[in-house]
């Protein structure tokens, strides 16, 4: 919902479609809460900006004769105020996407809006951890700290690294699961709820069983069947925090750079499998992508490795050495 402060950007045409389209997104396209929100908050900084730049609040008759120039003006102060090329293209797409959902119910059509280009995107491939490093982390190498550390939370930081690693979660996948969402022996597949509510089966490693088992057994108390799988020390569901702060300390132990987080175990998950000689179409389904070519990316990292052993192997590709003989 738009805020009362928020609608006085807006006249009562325009207000009425925009909250349409919150509601388009949220049960249609099924956008998740952090999407939803972000989507927000994209739309009440263009809308408040238009304001100002009109001079009063927005019509839907204002958005219809809205020109190129405007919309360059509106990239323009967000670009004066440092937000980065990666930030304000998700919003222009944001902004395309009202447009688009406007033009479909008949409510308005304005080309200029297809004429403005989404700035570029310096590229980048995802940095997944070396094999060693990946492995020492799931064995919980790293994991000791001090004496007033619980055994049972040293297990639960374990037990999530391995999830991430071994079965390809993103974290906010492996904190969401319920106490039994974690599968009986003899069914090692875990069912995964993703991004905009779409599920998945991931099969479960020995390993990571062994893991979240361990946990289970250490963990003092009873957790309810229609309760979080991964909880704090007082009971709730682990925040995310804990496990970024924990893969922080990881990193000092195994010399680690920044880029090594929770979600680099996700990368790591891929780009090991394709490596070892996964397809990509099963990749693509163990990590829940919509797209194939969103999965494809994992080739360039691949490549980008085979590159390196290939300049560190090959004797004519030793840039320091003489000439063979």
């Amino acid at each position: 919902m738009l805020l009362p402060s928020e609608s006085m950007t807006t006249a009562p045409d325009a207000t009425r479609e925009v909250l349409a389209w919150f509601s388009y997104i949220q049960s249609e396209k099924r956008a998740s809460a952090k999407t939803l929100e972000a989507y927000r908050r994209d739309m009440r900084q263009f809308l408040a900006f238009l304001a100002q730049h009109l001079g009063g609040p927005v019509s839907i008759a204002d958005l219809a004769s809205l020109r190129a120039a405007d919309f360059r003006s509106f990239m323009a102060a967000r670009r004066r105020e440092g937000i980065e090329s990666r930030s304000l293209a998700r919003q222009l797409s944001a902004i395309r996407g009202l447009f688009r959902f406007l033009e479909r119910k008949g409510v308005l059509s304005n080309p200029a809006i297809g004429s403005i280009r989404s700035p570029k995107i310096p590229h980048s491939v995802p940095k997944p951890l070396p094999l060693s490093a990946a492995t020492r982390l799931t064995k919980g190498e790293t994991m000791a700290e001090d004496e007033k550390t619980p055994p049972w939370v040293v297990a639960r930081d374990t037990a999530i690294l391995t999830l991430l690693y071994g079965c390809g979660l993103r974290i906010s996948e492996a904190l969401g699961l319920q106490r039994h969402d974690f599968p009986d022996k003899g069914q090692d597949v875990l069912t995964i709820t993703g991004k905009g509510s779409k599920t998945r089966i991931v099969p479960m490693l020995p390993i990571v069983r062994e893991a979240v088992e361990t946990y289970l057994q250490l963990y003092p108390h009873d957790l309810p069947a229609n309760g979080p799988l991964f909880v704090g020390v007082k009971g709730a569901r682990l925040n995310p925090r804990m496990v970024q702060r924990r893969l922080e300390q990881a990193r000092g132990a195994l010399g680690l750079p920044d880029t090594a987080t929770p979600h680099a175990l996700r990368h790591s998950f891929a780009t090991h499998l394709l490596g070892a000689g996964a397809d990509l179409r099963s990749i693509q389904e163990l990590l829940g992508h919509a797209s194939l070519s969103t999965t494809q990316i994992y080739t360039e990292v691949d490549q980008a490795h085979l590159l390196r052993q290939y300049e560190m192997a090959h004797p004519r590709a030793q840039k320091s050495q003489g000439p063979i003989k």
